[in-house]
């Protein structure tokens, strides 16, 4: 399996904190929110590569904090970055454009986890793939959310009694569920083809929820039910609480 951390976004609603360094590079609790994601990701048996997918702006920052984890620890898991070529907002591919980009550079063919390199989160990744694992099936990665929070800031899907998607509206106006799903995803081999397809279809390459949404009314794509929390940090605001709210670091197993 390949995974691959969507790091190219500009972050311009956490300015001036994100003008001269990228967000997944934002300390919390003295890590890099990226530490984090990583961490997690190596808990996976059959992962052997990570790409972390950054612009022309921020690429040299992440390869100053791949040298530095690689020299802090001896990974089985090689970790490259990629510049995807974007100055500005203007011009970015997207997210889904990146995942795209990654698969093109590397020549992906593989089962792939695509996971956004801006969100903190407290359950288990090992958990979600080993289902994944078991299910043999594309799968995202949901919560149910309380009826008090703003349910058309999320991708809300429904699900039905197996745990597949029966409906997945990104920002939906009318929200047909509490269940959002969040920007954590698990590809079959034959399914990473099928995002070039979308995108040579004309739709949309920004939001990574976007992709998940076309792709279960082509196939089954299912639905994981994940016990925790996951926190954008979409504002300056969220990042001041998010030490707050989130966990220190735990002790890694050894």
């Amino acid at each position: 399996m390949k995974g691959i951390i969507l790091a190219a976004g500009y972050a311009t609603r956490l300015y001036p904190l994100t003008k001269d360094k990228a967000k997944p590079l934002l300390p919390v609790h003295g890590r890099p929110i990226i530490d984090f994601i990583v961490d997690e990701m190596l808990t996976l048996d059959n992962l052997d590569q990570i790409i972390v997918v950054s612009n022309s702006c921020f690429a040299s920052q992440f390869e100053d904090w791949a040298r530095q984890r690689k020299a802090e620890e001896s990974n089985k898991v090689d970790i490259v970055v990629l510049d995807d070529g974007t100055t500005s907002e203007a011009t970015r591919l997207g997210a889904i454009g990146d995942i795209q980009f990654c698969i093109e550079q590397m020549g992906i063919d593989d089962d792939l986890l695509v996971i956004a390199g801006d969100n903190l989160f407290t359950y288990s990744l090992r958990d979600a793939w080993q289902h994944f694992v078991d299910k043999k099936q594309d799968m995202v990665l949901a919560t149910r959310l309380p009826v008090t929070d703003d349910l058309k800031r999320y991708a809300i899907a429904e699900l039905d009694n197996d745990g597949l998607i029966r409906s997945l509206e990104e920002k939906p106006e009318h929200p047909k569920s509490d269940i959002a799903v969040f920007a954590t995803y698990f590809y079959k081999r034959e399914t990473v083809p099928l995002i070039a397809q979308y995108l040579k279809e004309g739709n949309k390459p920004d939001a990574p929820g976007y992709f998940p949404a076309w792709l279960f009314t082509k196939k089954p794509v299912r639905g994981f039910l994940f016990s925790g929390t996951c926190i954008d940090i979409g504002t300056p605001e969220a990042y001041e609480e998010v030490s707050k709210a989130f966990p220190s670091p735990r002790v890694k197993n050894t």
